[in-house]
């Protein structure tokens, strides 16, 4: 007989919205751009089809998550899409096939087979992670390596080691992010946030720093200052409260916090790569998608 997680075939979008974590595709361009800045300081048009690529991967990324979540989501989630009988499973399934296929494709139609060398080891690590790495030691390192990878499939074909920084960065971000998801349900050690917050502090530091070592102007030098005060004041203030009280509700918070904080750090890295236009829409942005993310959990 079909568990709650198989009966619904016909699922309502705002039911699927909550599958993909809609709003928090919000995060994913500004990886892209960061790339691109890093590498060509002005973005070509390409970067359209890159962005789209990007986000279809992402959502695929979630919809498989809970897929292969569905029996411990039943426990510990209920009220996710799956477990909740809203969205099938083999739905979720098909969604994630679909918007993988979809991801890929938009990648190979907009940089060829160069594009492909960075969308597929993306979308393999994304779904290992899914799969079967995200309970193992892994698991953090896997998600970085993803979203270092979509950094580096926005810079340009044979100038990729010149976003290297930035992608380390945002992975670094990552990991972090990662790590103190593990602890949404429960709780974690006090040292599991405190950690979490010396790295980002770091990577706050080194973002900001970056354009100062690479030669920038002012304005790119002050654009990646400012972006990384934000994400410090955001993220870092989450973790922070992790930090002095470790309980479910704050990890989840800083879990929350650390997916849309992202964006005021690619603006950070946005700036410091030289276009400050672009990261200026990347941190207005950032208090939508924290409005948005109010609907529809990150997480």
């Amino acid at each position: 007989m079909d568990g709650p997680s198989n009966r619904n075939s016909s699922p309502r979008l705002a039911d699927l919205a909550q599958l993909v974590r809609l709003p928090a595709a919000l995060s994913v361009p500004g990886d892209v751009l960061a790339g691109a800045a890093a590498s060509a300081g002005t973005p070509s048009p390409r970067i359209l089809g890159t962005m789209a690529s990007s986000v279809a991967l992402y959502w695929a990324g979630m919809a498989l998550n809970d897929y292969a979540d569905a029996t411990v989501d039943a426990v510990e989630r209920p009220e996710r899409p799956v477990p909740s009988g809203r969205v099938a499973r083999r739905t979720a399934l098909a969604t994630a096939c679909g918007l993988t296929a979809a991801g890929l494709g938009l990648a190979a139609l907009t940089g060829g087979r160069r594009a492909l060398g960075v969308a597929l080891p993306l979308t393999g690590l994304v779904w290992a992670y899914d799969l079967g790495l995200k309970s193992t030691a892994a698991g953090p390192a896997a998600m970085a390596g993803a979203r270092a990878c979509n950094v580096l499939a926005g810079a340009e074909p044979g100038r990729r080691a010149s976003a290297l920084p930035a992608a380390l960065l945002v992975g670094a971000h990552t990991y972090t992010v990662t790590a103190l998801s593990r602890h949404e349900i429960s709780g974690a050690p006090r040292e599991v946030p405190a950690a979490t917050l010396a790295g980002s502090t770091a990577t706050a530091v080194a973002a900001a720093a970056l354009p100062g070592l690479r030669g920038h102007g002012r304005t790119a030098r002050t654009g990646a200052a400012l972006g990384a005060l934000a994400y410090l004041a955001s993220y870092g203030t989450a973790q922070a409260r992790a930090a002095r009280e470790p309980s479910a509700t704050n990890v989840r918070n800083a879990v929350g916090t650390g997916i849309m904080s992202l964006m005021p750090l690619q603006a950070a890295l946005t700036a410091g790569g030289g276009s400050t236009g672009l990261a200026g829409i990347l941190a207005a942005a950032h208090p939508l998608a924290r409005r948005l993310a109010r609907k529809v959990s990150p997480t």
